[in-house]
């Protein structure tokens, strides 16, 4: 830095006075909106609910390019990296392009009904980036809806660009209790 640079610098700070408290003090209360209660009361669980639920007129749009991403409440920061990153082998795919939206949902419920009975838990869904559609993102957007209101998924976010980028989601499903149970008795094997 030049002796200029650096008077000007003096110059422009001339005024500014150093913080002598770095830290805010922000109370976190957790309170439940009624608009938090709806979304959980139209939630389906895949083992006994109807596709109907998930509705095929109304979803917020997002953008060909946003990422997808969805955590529920209890799964672990280090097991949501590891799907964000595409580190879990995926174990089965659906392909969502040229469906209808009511198609792609029947579709969408169907491929995540049969991968919890076949205890597959990493799955990516190709939605597409729908650029050409219109409204652009659709199917994206109301998967990404979807996801959010389906119990079994414990979270999603979208791929890396290996596996297409934006155009296409990684989804994670909750355990079956048969695979819960078999990891209790594994735990307790070692630590007995």
């Amino acid at each position: 830095m030049s002796q200029d640079d650096f008077d000007l610098f003096q110059q422009m700070m001339g005024d500014v006075k150093p913080l002598h408290n770095d830290t805010a003090d922000l109370k976190k209360t957790h309170q439940v909106s009624a608009a938090q209660l709806a979304k959980r009361e139209a939630a389906i669980w895949l083992t006994e609910d109807d596709p109907e639920y998930l509705s095929i007129d109304h979803a917020p749009m997002i953008k060909p390019d946003d990422i997808i991403e969805f955590k529920r409440d209890g799964v672990q920061d280090g097991v949501y990296r590891k799907l964000r990153l595409g580190k879990y082998p995926i174990q089965a795919k659906l392909d969502l392009h040229r469906k209808t939206l009511k198609d792609a949902r029947d579709e969408v419920v169907n491929f995540l009904k049969q991968c919890m009975r076949m205890d597959i838990r990493t799955v990516m869904i190709v939605h597409g980036r729908g650029e050409r559609s219109n409204p652009p993102a659709m199917m994206k957007s109301y998967l990404a809806q979807w996801l959010t209101q389906i119990n079994d998924v414990q979270c999603a976010h979208s791929a890396q660009r290996f596996h297409g980028g934006t155009g296409a989601v990684y989804v994670l499903l909750r355990k079956s209790n048969d695979k819960k149970l078999e990891n209790r008795e594994r735990h307790q094997k070692r630590m007995g």
